[in-house]
């Protein structure tokens, strides 16, 4: 088969590795020169320890699986087996970990509650002070801003693939084939649109009413930490956003224990991740009503700066970079992904939010498996 993918973020990359894993050839368009969007701007993270029950946390394993084989054939991405620590600092909040560590799946995420002494011994560099926190096995890790470039080099070795930027798709010709904005139109026997947070124009003429909306959050990075962070790390606060930590526990301390008002106002959790130069990633914020501000405000990273340097017990490096990123989720947010079919042989996949990064390898599977490529 001839695949046209557009759009070149990491859910548009997966499928063009899958369809070249199962020895088609790929056009790949990209708007930009390369991808600029929410799949270089986020955490790297291979988040399986929040992730809902069922369908959801079958497609993070199966992703974390795909992503650890494709790591050892590309080593450029970075692929770490790293774990996460979900810190804890008070009984109530304890509690919810605890709740966490008897859900039926907790072995399959490799939950187990440790000790502020074996937390530290797990990450040395957590050295400020804290009861416990939340061991997950299965997370890990990969470098975001390389992995596109990476995964291209290694699609171009194939002889398979072709890689278009600066081609925005503007319309569907008819049955498997676009039109880009230099005019040219590709034919193929299936088109996949992964058009990620670029929800207007050729996606809103396909479907007026897609179920999706778009969600922008800020992160910043640092100078090299200058010492090792084992693991990934998240607050407490990382137990309000997501489902698998959905309990009485919780109920108890949403209702007992407020967020800090800069934490609630933005609607933030800790997320902290050591890029392979030694910097930390650090996030992150949620906004959904739309339209976006422009720029970037203070006072969530404040907040940020002193929730890690309270669990490192130092201060922190300087800051080297601060962005926003927008990603687009599905309004049914029990939804893993939004895949439909919009012409004869023409699919747009999206919508994955925050999952994205973690998913991608898994969602991209099951679309080449549901078009029998």
């Amino acid at each position: 088969m001839r695949v046209i993918v557009v759009g070149a973020g990491v859910l548009g990359t997966m499928h063009a590795w899958h369809a070249i894993e199962r020895g088609h050839e790929v056009l790949h368009l990209e708007r930009e020169a390369e991808a600029r969007g929410a799949s270089v701007r986020n955490f790297g993270q291979i988040w399986v320890s929040g992730r809902a029950g069922g369908e959801e946390l079958a497609t993070a394993l199966r992703a974390r699986d795909l992503w650890e084989g494709i790591g050892a054939r590309v080593p450029e991405l970075g692929f770490r087996a790293i774990g996460s620590l979900t810190v804890v600092k008070n009984a109530a909040e304890k509690a919810v970990a605890e709740a966490a560590t008897r859900r039926p799946d907790a072995a399959a995420r490799g939950y187990e509650l440790l000790s502020a002494d074996r937390a530290r011994a797990l990450n040395p560099a957590l050295r400020g002070e804290f009861a416990g926190a939340l061991w997950c096995e299965r997370d890990a890790a990969v470098e975001p801003r390389t992995a596109q470039r990476a995964l291209k080099s290694k699609l171009l070795e194939s002889g398979r693939y072709t890689y278009l930027g600066g081609r925005e798709v503007r319309e569907v010709v008819g049955e498997r084939a676009v039109r880009d904005d230099h005019g040219d139109t590709h034919h193929g026997d299936a088109v996949v649109l992964c058009t990620g947070a670029w929800l207007g124009g050729l996606v809103r003429e396909l479907i007026p009413d897609l179920p999706v909306r778009r969600v922008r959050l800020q992160m910043m990075q640092t100078d090299p930490l200058g010492e090792p962070l084992t693991t990934s790390v998240a607050d407490a606060d990382s137990f309000r956003y997501y489902p698998a930590y959905r309990s009485d526990a919780l109920d108890a301390l949403n209702a007992g224990q407020e967020q800090a008002p800069t934490a609630s106002a933005h609607k933030m959790q800790l997320l902290m991740v050591q890029r392979a130069d030694g910097g930390l990633t650090i996030g992150d914020t949620h906004e959904y009503a739309a339209p976006f501000a422009f720029d970037t405000v203070e006072e969530p990273y404040e907040h940020l700066t002193g929730v890690v340097e309270s669990i490192l017990g130092r201060p922190l490096p300087r800051i080297r970079r601060r962005w926003a990123g927008v990603y687009a989720q599905c309004t049914d947010t029990a939804r893993v992904v939004h895949r439909q079919q919009v012409r004869d042989g023409v699919w747009l996949v999206t919508g994955p939010g925050g999952r994205g990064m973690t998913c991608s390898p898994a969602i991209a599977e099951t679309t080449a498996n549901e078009l029998g490529w």
